[in-house]
């Protein structure tokens, strides 16, 4: 079984980190440069403090008239998501995910904040391992029957 930890240890080392007194305006620059829907939020001295993505901004900053200018990230970050262990498999994130109505997990280990599982990792792991994922019988008895029902 394919673990949280196996997942983020396949992901490169985080550029996409920001400080909770960071302008939103930087923040977005940030979230443009690194090519990712989210940033993570930490203190100087590493700790965890949450993270910040593009929901954040349409919700907190331009729905609520906050200037991206003046508005520190700590203001508007997300601070409450669902939190899984490295030792969690996909399928315990695939089932977390959807019933929290959320893209992204935080993961911990012993140590603390490990890393942010997304929406888009599990993706990849079920496209990386679709014959555990889809079941062959189906798929060939779909692939053997055209429009109309028939079977070749």
């Amino acid at each position: 079984m394919i673990t949280v930890q196996d997942m983020l240890d396949k992901k490169p080392e985080p550029r996409n980190l920001i400080g909770p007194d960071a302008l939103t305006i930087e923040a977005l620059a940030m979230l443009n440069e690194v090519n990712l829907s989210y940033l993570i939020v930490k203190e100087k001295d590493g700790n965890f403090r949450g993270i910040f993505c593009e929901r954040d901004y349409c919700r907190n900053v331009v729905l609520k008239g906050k200037s991206s200018r003046e508005t520190p990230v700590s203001e508007v970050m997300t601070t409450d998501l669902p939190v899984v262990e490295t030792y969690d498999t996909v399928e315990h994130c695939m089932n977390l995910m959807a019933q929290s109505k959320t893209r992204y997990l935080l993961a911990y280990d012993d140590d603390g904040f490990a890393g942010v599982i997304t929406i888009h990792d599990l993706l990849r792991q079920v496209i990386a391992n679709r014959e555990l994922v889809f079941d062959h019988s189906l798929a060939e008895e779909l692939l053997n029957h055209d429009e109309s029902g028939k079977v070749y």
